[in-house]
């Protein structure tokens, strides 16, 4: 007797992935991560072109989350605190998807993508545990902005803001984890 419950479908990297009818919708195996090179400073841009294309060609259910790493960090902008967002890898962004030929089709021929990584017909998944890494490391530049840094041990620099606004001071010490520097300042 056959059971029509479980079906079996292969992958573009031959790996058989399980599919179980499961009341009225489908429950499919975790699908894997891959790195998607782009055009850098468009990251953003691609993840919601491949979105809508997902959603235009019906593939939707076949991609999961589409990630842009990036962090915010604080810089002085004319002597004002700014948050800005930082990408930490440019040019790349992770998708997690089925690599089907269709999925693999819609993704490099999205505009400004220029291929996956690790292969041009069959690029390998990255591992969860890296993905795991790098989302940690997304939520924790999210709840703690990180100060960019830009100063040297030795460096001339002029104090805009504090008691000592407009003395010009030596830098001796940076503390990029805390973000501050310490400054040796020649009042006379």
């Amino acid at each position: 007797r056959r059971h029509s419950r479980f079906r079996g479908r292969l992958s573009r990297a031959g790996r058989l992935h399980t599919v179980a009818a499961h009341g009225s919708g489908v429950l499919r195996m975790a699908m894997d991560w891959y790195v998607v090179h782009t055009y850098s400073g468009y990251e953003g841009k691609v993840k919601s072109q491949l979105e809508e294309r997902g959603r235009a060609s019906g593939a939707a259910d076949t991609f999961g989350e589409i990630l842009v790493p990036a962090e915010q960090v604080i810089e002085l902008v004319k002597g004002k605190k700014r948050t800005a967002s930082r990408n930490l890898f440019p040019g790349y962004i992770l998708v997690q998807m089925d690599m089907t030929d269709d999925n693999w089709h819609l993704v490099n021929k999205t505009p400004k993508v220029t291929g996956f990584v690790g292969g041009a017909t069959n690029p390998p998944p990255i591992p969860e545990e890296e993905v795991q890494r790098v989302v940690e490391q997304i939520a924790e530049g999210a709840t703690r902005p990180r100060a960019r840094v830009a100063f040297d041990v030795g460096e001339q620099v002029k104090v805009i803001d504090g008691p000592f606004s407009e003395f010009n001071g030596l830098v001796e010490e940076v503390r990029p984890e805390r973000g501050t520097v310490k400054v040796s300042i020649s009042i006379f």
